[in-house]
């Protein structure tokens, strides 16, 4: 199977779903839990939450497989991203709800972690820095908007229920000045939103921000009690239906953005 799908669009926006994946290789998943065979995890349905992006012109890039065989969103050599939290590994031993992903004393190597580094989390960030070269090139301009989403409820990362809309731009070091008012601005109705609170941007976020060689980026940690039954991991229909064209109202608004710092 291919390791990533790549559309190309019209538009300065790359959109970014890092963690949408399901496939696991054979050999990875023999030696997986039962519990971990179940992707819990997942950024379950960007997919089709951000299907807008493609029609609206927008680069989309994801990854056939699952977070569970690598973490996109980490750096490669595993330096943790919110020192003295806990969070998870480039390769990760254990969900969210602290299970174990693998049987006893079927952890990967850092032999086998660094096969999957060269075979899966190469090849994705090649392709996003290849992007985002060929989009600055020919507009000037360059966004990248990381698309991920999260249980509302999670224990291990977070006290209480999460808001519906959770921004990171890296506190305001990811995208520049402007990109960062018009977030704090945008009011998405019917749900909450903080910018810069518990999720502040993973390691594509902070790593290909450089918003003075105008490449923003910016990432969307979404709720999932917002468009899916989070129990039975099942897509809800009437939720999205309100939920997505909130989010495609910002994207017009990131649009129009991008095509301002075009001219300057």
């Amino acid at each position: 199977m291919k390791i990533l799908q790549y559309h190309q669009g019209s538009l300065p926006i790359l959109v970014s779903m890092p963690h949408n994946g399901q496939q696991i290789p054979d050999e990875i998943a023999q030696t997986m839990t039962e519990s971990a065979l179940s992707l819990v995890d997942t950024d379950w349905y960007m997919d089709k939450v951000y299907a807008f992006a493609k029609e609206l012109g927008c680069h989309v890039i994801s990854p056939n497989y699952s977070r569970y065989v690598i973490d996109l969103n980490r750096p490669s050599d595993d330096k943790s991203l919110y020192p003295g939290a806990d969070t998870t590994e480039l390769c990760p031993t254990t969900q969210f709800d602290s299970q174990a992903i693998y049987k006893e004393g079927k952890q990967p190597t850092s032999e086998e972690i660094e096969m999957r580094v060269n075979l899966y989390w190469m090849p994705y960030h090649d392709q996003l820095s290849s992007a985002l070269k060929q989009i600055l090139q020919k507009h000037g301009y360059a966004l990248l908007f990381e698309a991920h989403s999260i249980k509302s409820v999670v224990p291990r990362f977070f006290e209480g229920q999460l808001p519906d809309f959770n921004f990171g731009n890296y506190n305001e070091c990811s995208s520049s000045k402007e990109l960062t008012e018009l977030v704090e601005e945008w009011s998405p109705s019917g749900y909450s939103k903080v910018v810069n609170g518990r999720f502040k941007g993973g390691y594509i976020t902070r790593n290909y921000g450089d918003p003075s060689n105008a490449i923003d980026s910016l990432q969307l940690e979404l709720s999932q009690a917002t468009y899916m039954n989070e129990s039975s991991l099942e897509f809800d229909k009437q939720k999205a239906s309100q939920v997505i064209p909130v989010i495609e109202e910002l994207f017009e608004k990131l649009i129009k953005h991008s095509q301002q710092q075009k001219k300057h």
